[in-house]
């Protein structure tokens, strides 16, 4: 497996093909009626408000403008608890749920306060920092090419393997060893677009934004989950889809067929962050 392939690097005869074999729908079957019911916007960070590793302004800027029409915005992704700090404080969102689904972060700007809330107690998540330590590097010697992820140091509760963020690529069977080393170990592993994140523990990006949203917005989305959507690109968000009725993917998301299990209902046109913004216009333009 290579760095995710753009979709807009496909040829046109590869997107119509990719389009027909797949379930998804296009960005403009999402209703009007559906998009006015819209009150918190859960998106992915990586390739999904990122393009080729960086935050565009695009996607920034359409951040800003869903929360002026009173539209929450909280990223859901694998990164970690250092940089999720920081996106709580600084970007224009209304929490953040980090590493997977370990924690979620709130910050009060009027009380400047940030609510921190963890899957797992602190004495939990040291003994378990223990044991991926040791099993990182049982992976990297398993595993020649792969490393320990850069921003591992801003972790708290899981380990990321590098496969294509700052090291070459690795194929995809050295990828799935990574998750196969994980799991004989006892972790749960998952595959994003740049690393294999492992953890031990139950936790995953749905329930942890279930409680974001129960604490944060006082909406129970077992009961009402039309209320928000999840944007995503990759395998790691496959639960997300599959729960959310209005699971949408960045038109990248379709390098993945074949890897999702659960695919989202809806695929924007464009990639990345300008797949991000597409969405935030077509949720203003019903608002």
């Amino acid at each position: 497996m290579q760095r995710m392939l753009h979709y807009a690097d496909l040829s046109r005869k590869a997107r119509n093909q990719m389009a027909e074999s797949t379930t998804f729908l296009p960005l403009e079957n999402f209703t009007p009626e559906a998009r006015r019911a819209t009150r918190v916007v859960l998106t992915d960070i990586d390739d999904t408000l990122t393009t080729n590793g960086r935050l565009p302004a695009v996607a920034y800027a359409a951040m800003e403008r869903l929360q002026d029409v009173g539209c929450a915005v909280v990223p859901v992704t694998g990164r970690p608890a250092g940089w999720c700090d920081q996106i709580a404080r600084m970007w224009p969102v209304d929490g953040v749920v980090g590493e997977n689904g370990a924690f979620y972060f709130h910050y009060d700007a009027a009380a400047r306060k940030m609510r921190r809330v963890y899957a797992q107690p602190d004495a939990e998540r040291e003994k378990n920092r223990m044991q991926l330590r040791q099993l990182g590097q049982v992976i990297l010697r398993e595993v020649p090419g792969a490393a320990i992820s850069a921003d591992q140091f801003a972790r708290e509760v899981d380990l990321a393997i590098d496969f294509c963020e700052d090291v070459e690529p690795l194929p995809a069977d050295e990828i799935n060893r990574i998750v196969q080393l994980f799991e004989a170990a006892g972790a749960t592993a998952k595959i994003s677009s740049i690393h294999v994140n492992g953890w031990f523990g139950s936790h995953d990006k749905l329930t942890m934004t279930k409680r974001i949203l129960h604490d944060i917005f006082a909406l129970d989305a077992d009961i009402r989950n039309e209320d928000a959507v999840f944007i995503g690109d990759s395998p790691n968000d496959a639960p997300m889809w599959s729960f959310f009725t209005n699971g949408i993917g960045v038109a990248n998301a379709l390098a993945y067929r074949g890897q999702i299990a659960d695919a989202p209902r809806y695929v924007t046109s464009q990639a990345g962050g300008a797949g991000f913004a597409e969405l935030a216009d077509a949720l203003l333009a019903a608002k």
